[in-house]
């Protein structure tokens, strides 16, 4: 069964992102045609230099991968400051000795 939160239920709900960080607190809803448009997000102050410092950020509703006792939000939806590069660490590991089985 679908359990539908009202709007007032959401504000101040954390807010993380799809890989697990936090990101934040709901603020607001903006409606648009009695349908949620996008949502005000306070920033938490370890995502604040991330973003350029900015104390808050609107978020799309379509970004909005689930609504229930936090907020997930898609981490691709954020805006990067000009020349920010999301870089993973991968490890090569073809160069290796391969490992013998002990039997």
């Amino acid at each position: 069964m679908l359990k539908i939160k009202k709007i007032t239920e959401v504000i101040n709900k954390k807010v993380y992102t799809d890989t697990g960080d936090f990101f934040g607190e709901v603020e607001e809803s903006n409606l648009a045609e009695n349908k949620v448009d996008s949502w005000r997000i306070k920033i938490a102050s370890s995502m604040g230099s991330f973003l350029g410092g900015a104390r808050g950020v609107i978020i799309p509703h379509q970004f909005v991968k689930a609504v229930g006792d936090v907020l997930i939000i898609s981490r691709a939806s954020l805006p990067l400051e000009e020349g920010d590069e999301i870089v993973e660490q991968t490890m090569d590991l073809s160069d290796e000795a391969p490992v013998e089985p002990i039997m």
